[in-house]
C-alpha cells in the first residue's frame, strides 16, 4: 500500500490495540512476512515448526508435597491441562528446604524423580498456573512460600502480572484449612497481579457431594490427608483433573 495509507493504517493500530494486542499483531505479520520469504521445504518446516511452538499456550502446574497427596492431585491437573487442544502443560515441583534427616523422621516419602525442580525465573516463560501445595497452620506450607518469597525479581518487574492462575491444596481435616489456606494463597497472586482463576461451582454436581468426605471448595480442588493415610478419592481426583482443563481453557482464551 501506498506510504502515507500504511502510516496512516500503523497509526490507527496504535491507537486503537493494546500494547499486548498490538505486540502479537506485529509478531503474526513478521511471521508472514517470513513465511513468504521461504525458498526451501526445509526453511518452511523449520520455521512451521518455530511458530506452532510460539502459538502454544503454556501452562505451569507447579507444587510442593511431602507424603505425596498434593503430588497425585497434581499429576490429575497436569492431565486435566494437557487434555486441551493447544496446551503445552508442565508439571514442576518447587525445592525442599527440610534437611535428608528431618525428612526420615517423618517418614517422608521420596520425590518424584520425574518431575524438575522449578526456579523463581521460571515462571516468566510460562502463560499459566495451577500452583499446588499442602496446608500448614491453615496456610500454604512453608516449603511453598519460600519459593514465592523468591519471586521478587519477577514481582519488581511484574513479568507475571495480567496472567491466570489457580491454586489447588491439601489438608489434614476438615478444620485445617481447606479454605483458609485458598484465601491466604491468593495474597500471593495478587501481589504479582495475576488473574485469581477459581472454580466457582462451575464442576457441577460434584460441588454439591453430600454423602461423601470431598475436599476443595469454589476456590479450587482439595484434599484430606488424615494422619497420612488417606488418598485422594475418585470424586476430588475428577474435581483435579476438572481444575486442570478449566484454568488451560482460561489461560489459552487469555494469550489469545
Amino acid at each position: 500500500m501506498p506510504f502515507k495509507a500504511s502510516l496512516s493504517f500503523s497509526l490507527h493500530l496504535h491507537a486503537t490495540l493494546s500494547p499486548q494486542s498490538l505486540a502479537r499483531a506485529c509478531l503474526k505479520f513478521r511471521q508472514v512476512i517470513e513465511l513468504c520469504a521461504c525458498t526451501n521445504i526445509g526453511d518452511l518446516s523449520q520455521l512451521l515448526s518455530k511458530t506452532m511452538a510460539m502459538a502454544s499456550t503454556k501452562v505451569y502446574v507447579v507444587y510442593y508435597s511431602l507424603h505425596g497427596h498434593v503430588a497425585t492431585m497434581a499429576r490429575e491437573v497436569h492431565r486435566g491441562a494437557s487434555a486441551v487442544q493447544g496446551i503445552e502443560a508442565t508439571l514442576w515441583q518447587v525445592p525442599e528446604t527440610l534437611s535428608e534427616l528431618i525428612l526420615q523422621k517423618m517418614k517422608a516419602p521420596t520425590k518424584a524423580d520425574d518431575v524438575a525442580e522449578i526456579r523463581p525465573e521460571q515462571l516468566a516463560e510460562a502463560d499459566g498456573f495451577i500452583f499446588g501445595f499442602p496446608s500448614r497452620f491453615g496456610v500454604m506450607a512453608a516449603q511453598f512460600k519460600a519459593f514465592f518469597d523468591a519471586t521478587h525479581e519477577l514481582w519488581a518487574s511484574q513479568v507475571l502480572a495480567g496472567k491466570p492462575a489457580g491454586i489447588f491444596w491439601s489438608t489434614g481435616f476438615h478444620g485445617g484449612g481447606q479454605d483458609l489456606s485458598a484465601l491466604t494463597a491468593i495474597t500471593q497472586l495478587a501481589h504479582h497481579g495475576m488473574v485469581f482463576v477459581p472454580l466457582g461451582y462451575t464442576f457441577g454436581s460434584g460441588m454439591f457431594e453430600m454423602n461423601e468426605v470431598k475436599g476443595g471448595s469454589s476456590y479450587g480442588a482439595g484434599t484430606y490427608a488424615a494422619d497420612g493415610s488417606r488418598e485422594p478419592t475418585e470424586l476430588e481426583l475428577q474435581q483435579a483433573f476438572y481444575q486442570g482443563k478449566y484454568v488451560a481453557e482460561i489461560s489459552k482464551k487469555l494469550k489469545n
